[in-house]
């Protein structure tokens, strides 16, 4: 790195905080989250700036480079040596995760205007002044609904029925939860990067934060190039952290179940007596009692995991380890020193 790059460590990410804009600061912040998208990035680069550019209002755009391992790093740093009076970019240490990332760049960034972004260009950046629109109407909270997606059916299937489970056990009303085209007010940000959980799903909490939200329907493309971080797993595992981050539903309804259970066990042990005296001995039903046990069985597993993974959530708080590390931040020798917590 040069001379002119600003090299800093996040000591304490749990902490962030925001610096107070002042006149010279961009209206608008653009934070993208980026893991392994070279092949993308040129495209990304040329449709971004043109979009906002063309809204003749001051911005910035910051890349979290999210420990990639191609040429997703040396592609910011060329960027950020075209445009840096615009660009901004944030390397750290390994890869913390998606939402890990965007708090990495909601903890940097200047504007009071906030659009999250993803880098694969499935959300077009010529939907960024759809939001700003609606923003500039007092919506603190601006979230998005692809119009058609472009995802594999499986997982528009699994999206569709974890909106409408999260929407029974929680008050959080997102009608598309994947989309991570988003506006976020300043003062959404502020407390949402005080919060001290370990997983945090950034548009489920800013929502509960926000005073005046709404909703508007976007485009949705394939992706530009390479291909989907999101595996199963990291689907299966977000949707977990989802339900147990907000919401102990899952566990009273296990709590209900275990009462419901006991009380249909007893009375079915008060048939199967009165039957033995009635008409004696059998052997009949003997699988379908093996039936039920399995049953019974597997209900009690299921809770058990449910129960553990609101137990792993607070094994993982009490650890209280940093969200992100950063290695590196690129920006113009003028904004030093203003983002929150990071110590050279």
């Amino acid at each position: 790195m040069t001379a002119q790059f600003n090299r800093r460590f996040s000591l304490k990410p749990n902490g962030e905080t925001m610096s107070e804009p002042t006149v010279a600061d961009p209206e608008i912040s653009v934070v993208i989250p980026v893991y392994n998208e070279e092949s993308v990035l040129p495209l990304l680069f040329k449709r971004l700036y043109l979009v906002m550019d063309a809204l003749g209002r001051s911005y910035e755009i910051i890349f979290v480079d999210d420990g990639s391992r191609d040429r997703t790093a040396w592609l910011l740093q060329q960027q950020f040596q075209a445009r840096p009076e615009t660009t901004r970019v944030i390397i750290l240490k390994t890869n913390f995760g998606q939402h890990a990332a965007i708090m990495a760049g909601f903890g940097h960034c200047l504007g009071r205007y906030i659009i999250t972004l993803d880098a694969d260009l499935q959300n077009p950046p010529e939907e960024i002044p759809h939001l700003v629109a609606k923003m500039d109407e007092g919506y603190d909270y601006v979230g998005t609904i692809r119009r058609k997606r472009q995802d594999r059916l499986w997982r528009q299937v699994a999206g569709k029925a974890m909106n409408r489970l999260r929407e029974k056990i929680t008050r959080i009303r997102i009608t598309d939860q994947g989309c991570m085209l988003r506006g976020y007010h300043r003062d959404v940000v502020i407390p949402l990067l005080s919060s001290q959980e370990s997983f945090t799903f950034i548009p489920a909490l800013a929502y509960l934060y926000a005073g005046n939200t709404t909703e508007i329907i976007v485009e949705h493309e394939e992706r530009a190039a390479g291909r989907s971080k999101y595996s199963l797993f990291s689907l299966i595992q977000l949707y977990f952290d989802l339900m147990t981050g907000f919401s102990a539903a899952p566990l009273r309804f296990f709590s209900l179940t275990g009462i419901g259970v006991a009380i249909a066990s007893l009375f079915f042990v008060v048939y199967l007596t009165i039957r033995r005296l009635v008409v004696g001995p059998e052997v009949e039903g003997v699988f379908t009692l093996f039936a039920i046990a399995f049953f019974l069985i597997g209900i009690g597993l299921f809770g058990m995991g449910m129960m553990g993974e609101y137990l792993g959530r607070i094994y993982h708080q009490t650890k209280q380890r940093p969200r992100y590390l950063v290695r590196t931040i690129l920006e113009r020798p003028a904004s030093r020193g203003k983002p929150g917590v990071d110590h050279p």
